[in-house]
């Protein structure tokens, strides 16, 4: 999961024109999150997968690279 959770958080955020910073603050958190799940793997919580998940407007298998709608 995570190597693709990594690259769909990424392909999101560019997507829509968004820094790390941007996104991080939307949430409420540090920037260095957001680079932790793009480039070590991290992987949040499963509370904020969906809050995630939400914002982007996407499902959960699409997000963490089960499904590719």
């Amino acid at each position: 999961m995570r190597n693709k959770f990594a690259k769909r958080i990424k392909e999101l955020r560019l997507e829509r024109k968004l820094t790390q910073r941007e996104l991080s603050e939307y949430f409420g958190f540090d920037r260095s999150t957001v680079s932790d799940w793009e480039t070590r793997g991290r992987e949040p919580s499963f509370d904020l997968l969906i809050e995630i998940a939400n914002y982007f407007d996407v499902t959960l298998d699409y997000l963490l690279g089960k499904t590719d709608i």
